[in-house]
């Protein structure tokens, strides 16, 4: 497969500068810190979460619908105003407002104090007061360790797409649809700068555990994926693959690996191996990412002509 489109002819011949390698390195420390950091972030917020469910369901429902939940922050300033129902109760509009205001919501911040305050007076069950303030302390605390793992996942996550956008390679990378700056920094940092280290697309595909493996024995055919494999990789592929909305091709293809009877997370680690086999491509030979090459569109069948 030859996908088209060459880089700039300064850019045709890879000439890597000397601190290619300690650049691919401060990235992959950043990237891995990045994902590490995020991974607290989601354990804090599972452990946050499962304790308000057993004295706060309120809360848990007043930010149900919004994106990121209570990690965002106007969740997170909220409970820190009032960590448990009964102080929730004793808060106005006003209060709630300044509330948004110091989490940095600029606007609409009134409509959305007047929709907390009601959610937040809604009748529910309340543990004895004792508890609930016992609750509410602890609650407080697991605030501390989620605001330390957002802002730890913010402040890496701005490192590495800054170093990762110093990098050669990372003009091919991005040229991919749905292949972001943090999700770039994160493939180029397991795969390294080295073109020599997978001898083909299929060894690549292997490390990142997207190539089926298959057992025979006798008259016994049996494929199956890979359980050995570069977790990072594996993780960060399966989210480029998961961004169907970025590529009409991709999401084309996974519709026929669903319509050939794979399920979701078969046809995702399918799509991930079709790419990265792209990838590799591009790396080798300096081309940018084309789309209709990538996925070629079905041709249309041509009727017979009459006699």
């Amino acid at each position: 497969m030859v996908l088209a489109n060459n880089l700039r002819t300064d850019m045709a011949v890879h000439r890597p500068l000397p601190n290619d390698s300690e650049l691919v390195q401060a990235i992959a420390v950043l990237a891995r810190a990045q994902q590490d950091a995020v991974w607290d972030r989601t354990q804090a917020h599972n452990k946050l979460r499962s304790l308000l469910r057993e004295y706060y369901p309120t809360f848990l429902l007043a930010f149900r619908d919004a994106h990121g939940g209570i990690t965002r922050p106007e969740a997170r300033a909220v409970l820190a105003a009032a960590p448990t129902p009964t102080q929730a109760a004793t808060l106005t509009p006003d209060d709630l407002a300044d509330a948004l205001r110091r989490a940095g919501r600029q606007r609409g911040v009134t409509a959305e104090a007047d929709r907390l305050h009601q959610a937040l007076a809604t009748a529910t069950l309340h543990q004895p007061p004792l508890v609930e303030q016992a609750m509410g302390r602890q609650a407080l605390a697991l605030l501390h360790a989620l605001d330390t793992a957002c802002l730890n996942a913010e402040d890496l996550a701005t490192a590495a797409e800054q170093s990762f956008d110093q990098h050669p390679d990372a003009e091919i990378i991005t040229s991919f649809a749905g292949l972001g700056r943090l999700i770039g920094a994160r493939v180029l940092a397991e795969i390294g700068d080295d073109r020599s280290r997978f001898a083909d697309t299929r060894a690549l595909k292997s490390y990142a555990g997207s190539a089926p493996i298959t057992r025979a024995s006798g008259k016994s055919l049996i494929v199956m994926h890979r359980r050995v494999k570069n977790q990072r990789l594996a993780h960060a592929s399966h989210l480029w693959a998961s961004a169907l909305t970025a590529s009409p091709g991709a999401h084309a293809h996974y519709q026929r690996r669903r319509t050939a009877g794979d399920g979701h997370t078969a046809a995702l680690r399918h799509l991930s191996n079709r790419l990265l086999g792209c990838l590799h491509h591009c790396l080798q030979t300096r081309q940018l990412y084309q789309e209709t090459t990538a996925f070629t569109p079905p041709q249309p069948q041509q009727l017979p002509t009459a006699a």
